[in-house]
């Protein structure tokens, strides 16, 4: 019997997007991002006028979760666009987190929203919003754990299918910055 390897999160870069397609075509088949979006983001994602944080989960040598981050324009003034004129007070978006299904329930969609909430911090984001399919409901328990909370819906967001997104956020919980894990111990695991 082998002993299970324990992921390990490294900065996405451009030779792992082969594998997290893999992923992404398992996990949200009706809407899988494309190659091209990954490359996009990847693009914002370094030196010093970044605007994107992406993170890969590796065990041994396979891909078992990737996650993504964007910053947004400020809180303050309700711009939502991405650039370098996003600073101190701004938000960001969580765009994605995606976990191997024989790596849920392990804590894996914890440890990689947690990255996304210190890249959050670093970014000096007052606060994090989502969207999250509204039949996703052990990503929403996830999110709730972390204090994220519902504020709205997009109706038809994801497609095929027309279904719905429910909208949440998380502020900043003390002026040390955003929360960095969960607020509870109840929930279940992120299911990508």
């Amino acid at each position: 019997m082998t002993t299970p390897v324990n992921p390990v999160l490294r900065e996405m870069r451009w030779w792992d997007i082969d594998p997290v397609l893999e992923l992404e075509k398992n996990l949200f088949p009706e809407d899988a991002w494309s190659r091209g979006m990954f490359w996009s983001e990847l693009a914002h994602s370094r030196g010093p006028t970044a605007t994107r944080r992406y993170v890969v989960a590796e065990a041994g040598e396979r891909l078992v979760g990737y996650a993504g981050l964007a910053l947004a324009g400020t809180a303050a003034d309700g711009d939502t666009g991405n650039g370098s004129d996003a600073g101190p007070g701004a938000g960001a978006d969580v765009q994605t987190i995606a976990v191997a299904r024989d790596h849920w329930g392990t804590g894996l969609g914890s440890v990689l929203l947690t990255e996304l909430l210190r890249a959050a911090t670093a970014f000096e984001c007052a606060e994090v919003m989502l969207e999250c399919r509204i039949d996703n409901i052990r990503a929403q328990k996830l999110y709730e754990r972390f204090g994220f909370e519902a504020i709205g819906f997009r109706r038809g967001y994801y497609q095929p299918g027309n279904v719905d997104a429910l909208v949440m956020r998380l502020t900043t919980a003390s002026d040390s910055g955003l929360a960095t894990g969960p607020t509870s111990e109840r929930g279940t695991e992120i299911n990508g």
